[in-house]
């Protein structure tokens, strides 16, 4: 046992932190529900940037790799073509290796990384904003952010604080609230307005404790504007003392935010309502949030990480169970229950499908995979270790173990060094892919592995979906489409290093208790970076803008028997030991017609 700051001023004694996360509470996300469900009103949220990532913004996270990449490209001079996976952990290898070797640029992980790299890849402050507009630009609320509006507008959701620079929040409540002046949205620049917001019960409010403050380093800013910075959090320690906190999206980087929590537990009666932190993956929670967590219990704070699965469902949960929400206007904005039934296929001549869709049914995917038990940490130091090894492996981290396709002999190779205490097989739960679950996402990997190997693809790993092009496109098997879109492959006119294949764009989905593969025509580039972006996306548009319904339709056949292959099996690996990956696509696309009554 031993003593720190909190402990002391709680006149408590603290359990140190080791062993990781066997000392933290946890809670399941329907216990959470069922928790706040009676204590909303005196709950406040913290949204991170995970939130926002379920609209399709970028976090922190990935745009640190598109900047290595960017730093990359131009400093070194070579094709982006070289790096466009960044999914890759040689490329993010080499990424990170010229990083470490450029002058004044912080290590990986590093709280200044971010803004760091963001400056020296725009030095300018409004290039970094114009930036910062198209990452935000066309993003909707999702289903989590309306549901936190109708909490507002129920009086359940008074106080957001949120690090994100983004007004998603500020559009659902003009969606829900059916206008703009419901909510006071308070920036880095006005804390007096966040102080007498809160202080005068002018609810709802939100406050964001950085606004376009993350496109700065902290010592570039104003003293001004650091003054400010610290009231708001302040004003965010002393809040703390008045309300539980839910936590969500938020990873616990941050650690000007983690100083103001830890202030907070610091002082008699913090959290009244509770301390709870949404935790979506299998990876643990950073160390910090971790200590926040169990030091907040041992002071007598009701305080829990809980399991979700992610926001937008865990939200979903909240509104099944809290009372006084309007759940009806709720499932009319979001279209959460879509009023739809399996159709069969259509018979006869007056049979024909309404509108055809270009997704392909997975007649048949892995049953099982290998799954190895051992003491590695999470999802980046697995395929650092298969990287390590030189291995051809699929690998994901899951709370069962790494579950992997692979030779047995690569498998114990990549995973020896980590202490194997079971290697055995693991059933694909059909529950699981479901939503975005580890295991659904290495059947994706698999799948596009295997597409590419059986029918001679490129594949370009992007986070919600896979690039597919074909890697010869002079090819004779390839004679098909070109008879139906003309060329399909050349170099956009007036940018000699931005190439562009015809292919498609892929990715799994779950409908109709069965998976589907997505997958839509689409101008694959090479070489694409943020200068010529829009001249990508012209480009893009103008190949597709005369493609009418029966050009579309054709296309889509092609792929549809292409890629299935007439049924023809799809092994990702093709090996003859350990597990391999084994999948059948259906030639007929689904489709959707009007039922009849």
């Amino acid at each position: 046992m031993a003593r720190d700051a909190a402990g002391e001023a709680l006149g408590v004694r603290v359990a140190v932190i080791d062993g990781g996360q066997d000392r933290v509470p946890k809670i399941s996300g329907d216990d959470f529900a069922r928790r706040f469900s009676l204590r909303a009103r005196n709950m406040m949220w913290l949204l991170g940037a995970g939130v926002s990532a379920a609209a399709g913004i970028p976090t922190a996270a990935d745009l640190v790799w598109e900047f290595k990449q960017l730093l990359f490209v131009s400093q070194r001079r070579v094709s982006p073509s070289s790096v466009a996976d960044l999914s890759s952990p040689e490329v993010r290898s080499r990424l990170q290796a010229h990083i470490d070797s450029s002058e004044g640029l912080p290590p990986a992980g590093a709280a200044d990384e971010y803004a760091a790299l963001f400056e020296a890849a725009y030095p300018a402050e409004g290039d970094r904003r114009v930036y910062l507009d198209t990452k935000i630009a066309g993003a909707k609320p999702s289903y989590g952010h309306l549901v936190l509006a109708t909490l507002m507008r129920a009086g359940l959701a008074n106080l957001v604080w949120t690090t994100n620079f983004d007004p998603l929040v500020a559009d659902a409540c003009a969606k829900v609230y059916d206008g703009t002046g419901a909510l006071t949205s308070v920036a880095l620049e006005a804390p007096d307005l966040a102080a007498q917001c809160i202080g005068e019960g002018r609810w709802p409010v939100e406050i964001k404790l950085h606004g376009d403050f993350r496109s700065r380093r902290l010592k570039n800013t104003g003293v001004e504007l650091r003054q400010q910075d610290q009231r708001l959090r302040r004003l965010l320690v002393d809040s703390c003392r008045r309300f539980g906190l839910v936590a969500a999206g938020f990873s616990g980087k941050d650690a000007s935010v983690m100083d103001a929590l830890e202030e907070a537990l610091g002082r008699a009666g913090a959290f009244p309502s509770g301390l709870f932190w949404l935790h979506p993956g299998e990876e643990p929670a950073v160390s910090r949030v971790q200590e926040l967590l169990a030091r907040a219990s041992v002071a007598g704070v009701d305080a829990a990480l809980v399991q979700i699965e992610n926001f937008d469902e865990s939200m979903r949960d909240l509104a099944r169970l809290t009372q006084g929400l309007d759940t009806a206007t709720l499932d009319s904005f979001a279209g959460e229950r879509q009023r739809w039934s399996p159709a069969p296929r259509p018979q006869g001549r007056c049979g024909w499908p309404v509108v055809r869709v270009n997704a392909l049914p997975v007649a048949f995917s892995p049953a099982v995979c290998r799954r190895v038990v051992c003491r590695i940490g999470g999802h980046s130091e697995v395929r650092k270790a298969v990287e390590g090894a030189g291995v051809d492996l699929l690998a994901a981290r899951t709370k069962s173990g790494v579950l992997l396709y692979g030779s047995d002999a690569d498998a114990r190779a990549a995973f020896g060094g980590f202490g194997i205490t079971e290697f055995g097989l693991h059933t694909v739960d059909p529950k699981r892919l479901r939503y975005e679950s580890g295991e659904r996402g290495l059947l994706r990997e698999a799948l596009m592995r295997a597409l590419g190997r059986r029918w001679a693809l490129s594949v370009i790993r992007r986070r919600s979906e896979d690039l597919l092009a074909p890697a010869d496109p002079s090819g004779e098997s390839w004679a098909g489409l070109r008879r139906l879109v003309g060329t399909l492959s050349g170099t956009v006119p007036g940018h000699a290093g931005l190439r562009w294949r015809e292919g498609i764009s892929a990715r799994l989905d779950w409908a109709d208790n069965r998976l589907w593969l997505l997958a839509e025509p689409r101008t694959v580039f090479d070489g694409m970076t943020p200068e010529n972006r829009a001249a990508a996306g012209a480009f893009a548009r103008e190949r597709s803008v005369k493609r009418y319904n029966r050009q579309l339709n054709d296309l889509v056949a092609f792929w549809a028997a292409a890629l299935s292959g007439g049924g023809a099996e799809l092994r990702a690996l093709g090996i003859g030991d350990g597990v391999d990956a084994v999948f059948g696509l259906g030639a007929v696309t689904g489709f959707s017609r009007r039922a009849r009554a």
